[in-house]
């Protein structure tokens, strides 16, 4: 893991097209702005954890012994 110390309106570059700025800095956290290519989600861990509980319950079938196809 990288540790870096920024100040407000610093940027991080992550590869050629990724943007993280420091927007704000409170007593309690850090407010990030981030620049991706639209086709790159961004987003936070807790709902990513969320959507991955969710997806792994849909892949959960009721029925035994039958599999479930799932088109991407």
């Amino acid at each position: 893991m990288l540790v870096l110390s920024r100040k407000i309106g610093e940027r991080i570059w992550i590869g050629d097209n990724i943007a993280v700025t420091v927007v704000r800095i409170t007593g309690g956290g850090v407010r990030l702005g981030i620049e991706a290519p639209a086709e790159l989600p961004v987003v936070r861990e807790e709902l990513k954890t969320k959507m991955e509980q969710e997806a792994s319950n849909d892949d959960v079938d009721p029925v035994p012994n039958t599999i479930k196809f799932h088109q991407t």
